[in-house]
């Protein structure tokens, strides 16, 4: 944090709890001369205002609240880049990369709580992963189909996609704008147990370019009337019928039946599942201006073991349908 940010949190901070103590002291005090329990001769609704001092263990109340927050602030972090009188802090601040954090929290005896905590917790449930990702007795990993059928298992790799990937997809997985619903069967990049494990592991680059200055607005409404046609959608023939025409630059990725190619993560224009929306609008916007996506590669972040059972999580919800 810059020298100048770091004051102006602190002035902000020490500043509001002078603020409050100044309004503590001045309605303490009697400012406008009337005696204690006279009428203020102000109304309102009926009600007479009376000059009456705020309640001893209120006022007490707000000034403890304040020596609490100075004593804490002298304790703790939080007036800039004051580290407080514990160098307590919650997590490694000024690391840049992976490899630090990792060297970090190689030692878990130091001042970062969120170190020594992570290291607690593999210390903890460890053997409990290994156990449910490994065959038993070896250092061979289960077939992700194979995890899903143990029901612990799939509990577990709940609360690994709750913690790691909900942000995105949901506590659900049914995703939202932008973000793939995990739940139905239109996957981008392919949905068997291997190819998840790989999206998780590697992370996935989506790049749908723009095409509004090689179609023009014209081009792009054609373009949208046919690909909505592709899906069932009543269309106007012969603007579907142009666009079919200037679809053949879309069929690059898409194919010329718009079914999609699972290569380069490109969807199926056939199944009415949008990604950024259905309506007529939202795919005009897509094709005018593009779309990119990123999903972050966790192969440096979960252990093999935890990344197991979050693949065969997400298989399992998938294909939940098959097993009823």
């Amino acid at each position: 944090m810059t020298t100048f940010w770091s004051l102006f949190i602190t002035v902000i901070t020490l500043g509001t709890i002078a603020g409050c103590a100044a309004l503590i002291i001045w309605c303490s005090k009697d400012l406008d001369g009337i005696a204690e329990g006279e009428d203020m001769g102000h109304e309102y609704d009926g009600i007479r205002e009376l000059n009456n001092p705020l309640p001893k263990w209120w006022s007490y109340m707000f000034w403890a609240t304040l020596v609490f927050g100075i004593v804490y602030f002298a304790l703790y972090p939080g007036l800039g880049n004051f580290k407080g009188l514990f160098n307590w802090q919650s997590s490694a601040q000024d690391v840049s990369n992976l490899e630090e954090s990792r060297q970090l929290l190689a030692d878990s005896s130091g001042i970062d709580q969120y170190a020594r905590e992570l290291t607690t917790a593999n210390a903890i449930f460890g053997e409990t992963y290994r156990k449910l990702a490994y065959k038993p007795g070896t250092d061979e990993l289960q077939d992700i189909p194979e995890i899903a059928k143990n029901p612990e298992a799939i509990k577990v790799g709940q609360r690994l996609f709750i913690q790691n990937c909900a942000q995105c997809h949901g506590s659900d997985a049914r995703g939202q704008a932008g973000f793939p619903n995990l739940t139905d069967k239109a996957w981008l990049y392919g949905g068997e147990p291997q190819t998840i494990k790989a999206t998780i592991l590697h992370g996935r680059i989506g790049n749908m370019p723009a095409w509004l200055d090689a179609m023009g607005p014209d081009g792009v409404k054609e373009v949208a009337a046919y690909t909505l046609s592709l899906s069932g959608r009543k269309v106007d023939a012969q603007e579907a019928a142009k666009g079919k025409a200037r679809f053949v630059v879309c069929a690059a990725c898409h194919g010329t039946d718009g079914k999609g190619n699972p290569a380069f993560g490109a969807p199926d224009l056939t199944d009415n599942v949008w990604l950024f929306g259905g309506s007529r609008k939202a795919v005009e916007e897509t094709i005018r201006y593009g779309r990119q996506g990123v999903m972050p590669a966790w192969e440096n972040i979960l252990d093999e073991d935890k990344i197991q059972l979050l693949s065969a999580y997400v298989w399992d919800v998938s294909n939940a349908d098959n097993r009823q």
